[in-house]
């Protein structure tokens, strides 16, 4: 195999991995709760704690890839997944556990820098072609990691699964360890700690509180603190990024993140993510459900995994097809069409889910919808951002996302709860995602954006 083909194989080898491993969670939380004997909102810390490291390190890892130290950033951050995937399989305890999942969490961050290793290895049609493979490797690497999960962990049981992630994660830092390139040129960039303890407050403060607010109470003092306390922090980053001090670049340009062919991305990077850890969320509960409360298949926690399957498989055909109707008709319809495509699959989860078959068909739906969306995001951003700038452009557009997956996991439940339980509010509640979607594809449209930075 070519130099050339190499390189983009580990660059999708690395996303992808990345996104198995830090899936290595969710089906394993009643097991794990068994395991160490905790209730399960102790146990749901597995999955949080990833999420946050992933979401909070996103903008960091963007900023300080940049140019020569994109390489050596890389690699070190491989290194802290390893860590943490060999802390997830050792007997040392739920601390060290939850610790490791958030050290897993770091290869969520790392889609942006590969998509700016991308754009420096290539150009034209190739590039975006590759750019297109790789933005739906996050997409396709959770789907896969569910049904890997559910079956390791019944084969090999607790530690085997997370062993295997750890063996992954070897073989992926040893691969970008031979091929990954070295690229880019010019000083290395000065953190900004500041924006980064702002941005870190706020976001943490976000996804806590979507995250714990059904178990603590949406209306609960703690729930209320920590909204305040993340839209005060997250107010004060935005100000603050927009009056740089010379010493210190900005963790994210937000000029570039309003900009024309920007925002429309991040618009709807934020909606469709929503909705589409809300299909993955109602896809377990109604394959899990025992009908005792209207509906529900009552099938095992590997069915509940395998359901996926189709998501991810489509996820990356999606990808292809969206490449094929951008060429065909321009770039343009591809968020809106993604959008609409994602809210389908909802609205067909929410009003048939009687039959397995037709659970799976709605995942499909989803799954191509998400690729169609997910794929053209890079395409449509980095002709709009210097190359300079594209691992900081792309990880906000990531930090978007991670956001929406957390809100649309929690605010799934939240909502079925709201509407009173059973097979109506499941109903309701998906159609309520729907919704979101319908909103995402308008604001694409209608959403220009600033002509300059």
């Amino acid at each position: 195999m070519s130099q050339d083909r190499w390189q983009f194989t580990t660059l999708a080898t690395i996303g992808t991995v990345a996104a198995v491993v830090s899936s290595l969670g969710a089906p394993l939380v009643p097991s794990i709760a068994a395991e160490y004997d905790v209730p399960l909102t102790t146990a749901q810390w597995v999955l949080t704690s990833t999420l946050i490291a992933g979401a909070v390190m996103t903008p960091v890892l963007g900023r300080c890839g940049s140019g020569r130290m994109r390489r050596p950033v890389i690699l070190a951050a491989l290194g802290a997944v390893l860590l943490g995937s060999l802390l997830t399989a050792l007997p040392l305890g739920l601390g060290a556990l939850i610790a490791g999942r958030a050290l897993q969490g770091i290869g969520l961050a790392l889609i942006p820098l590969v998509l700016a290793v991308a754009r420096d290895l290539w150009t034209g049609s190739v590039l975006a072609s590759r750019l297109s493979y790789l933005s739906v490797t996050t997409v396709a690497g959770a789907g896969l990691g569910y049904p890997l999960t559910a079956g390791l962990a019944q084969w090999l049981g607790l530690t085997g699964a997370y062993w295997f992630g750890a063996g992954l994660m070897l073989a992926t830092l040893l691969l970008a360890w031979r091929y990954l390139p070295q690229v880019g040129d010019g000083p290395a960039p000065r953190v900004d700690l500041i924006g980064f303890a702002l941005l870190s407050v706020g976001s943490v403060s976000f996804l806590l509180a979507v995250s714990q607010g059904e178990k603590w109470g949406w209306s609960s003092t703690p729930i209320l603190a920590l909204a305040v306390a993340g839209f005060v922090a997250s107010a004060t980053w935005v100000i603050w990024s927009r009056h740089p001090t010379p010493r210190t670049t900005r963790l994210v340009d937000l000029s570039l993140a309003g900009r024309r062919g920007v925002v429309g991305p991040n618009l709807v990077a934020f909606g469709v993510g929503m909705g589409m850890y809300a299909l993955l969320t109602f896809a377990v509960i109604v394959v899990r459900a025992d009908g005792s409360a209207g509906f529900g298949l009552g099938l095992s926690v590997a069915a509940a995994g395998l359901v996926l399957v189709p998501y991810a498989v489509l996820s990356v055909a999606g990808s292809r097809v969206a490449l094929a109707v951008s060429r065909a008709v321009g770039p343009k319809v591809l968020l809106p069409t993604g959008a609409l495509v994602f809210g389908s699959s909802l609205v067909m989860m929410a009003l048939v889910h009687d039959h397995l078959w037709q659970v799976l068909t709605a995942m499909a739906i989803g799954g191509l919808g998400s690729g169609f969306t997910f794929s053209s995001m890079a395409t449509l951003i980095v002709p709009h951002v210097p190359a300079a700038e594209t691992g900081s452009a792309m990880a906000f557009n990531q930090l978007l996302r991670y956001l929406g997956f957390s809100a649309g996991s929690a605010v799934s439940v939240a909502l079925i709860s709201l509407f009173g339980g059973g097979a109506g509010a499941f109903a309701a509640a998906a159609l309520t995602l729907a919704a979101v979607c319908v909103v995402s594809a308008t604001l694409a449209v209608t959403v220009r954006g600033s002509r300059v930075g």
